[in-house]
Parts: C-alpha cells; sequence; structure tokens
C-alpha cells in the first residue's frame, strides 16, 4: 500500500507567529497562501501545514502519487483503491472518495485513539 508524501497538518491559533515559531526551527515556506490562513512548511523531508481557523485537530496527512517534494510519482494507489482496501479490512471513513471517480480525490478515517488521517490525492 503506497501512501504517498506524509505531513502533519497543525491546526494553529496565530499564523504569523507559528510560521515564525517553525522558520526559527529550519522549516521553508513551500506552498500555501498566508493571507487565505494555511502554509506548507519543509524542513529536509519533514513536511508541515499550518492552517488557522480550517479545523479542529491535527490530521495526519498522506497525499498518493507525491513524493516529499510535492513531485509527481511515476507508480502509485489511487485513492480509491486505497479506500476501497481499508473498507475491506473493516475501517470506518469519516469521508469517502466517490469511487466511480478518477483525479483528485481523498477520505478520512481516525486512528484508534481518535488522531483524524486525510487521505488527499491532489492528481
Amino acid at each position: 500500500m503506497k501512501l504517498g508524501a506524509f505531513s502533519v497538518s497543525l491546526s494553529v491559533k496565530d499564523i504569523h507567529v507559528s510560521k515564525s515559531f517553525y522558520e526559527d526551527l529550519g522549516f521553508e515556506v513551500m506552498g500555501g497562501d498566508i493571507s487565505h490562513n494555511w502554509l506548507i512548511m519543509k524542513n529536509e523531508s519533514c513536511i508541515i501545514g499550518l492552517f488557522q481557523g480550517m479545523f479542529e485537530k491535527n490530521i495526519l496527512t498522506f497525499n498518493p502519487g507525491w513524493d516529499q517534494n510535492a513531485e509527481n510519482l511515476e507508480s502509485y494507489t489511487d485513492v480509491r483503491a486505497l479506500q476501497q482496501n481499508l473498507k475491506a479490512k473493516g475501517m470506518t471513513m469519516l469521508s469517502e472518495a466517490d469511487e466511480s471517480g478518477e483525479g483528485p480525490g481523498s477520505f478520512m478515517i481516525e486512528d484508534p485513539d481518535g488522531n483524524t488521517i486525510l487521505v488527499d490525492q491532489h492528481r
């Protein structure tokens, strides 16, 4: 099962304060739009997303089809195939990708400790 790039999406109180904090830790902005209250930051292979006012809890995020540089992978497992595999194992979906579609799609699950996991395919 290829889940793709991994990042942690952080729900932050003040995106400007958080941006400065993570820059002090060596992270650099690699995407997003601070005027819309979200940024993607990277330090070597570590990726975090900063999101102000978009969701309540932090989220573990996987991006099928991308590597850690948000570059397209030649081979990857489509989000709908991942979803079908997990549903066949009895996992409950918080949200689901349209299994009749193709291209971008996402689903959400929750681990046994209540941590939200987003599988978000952009291509």
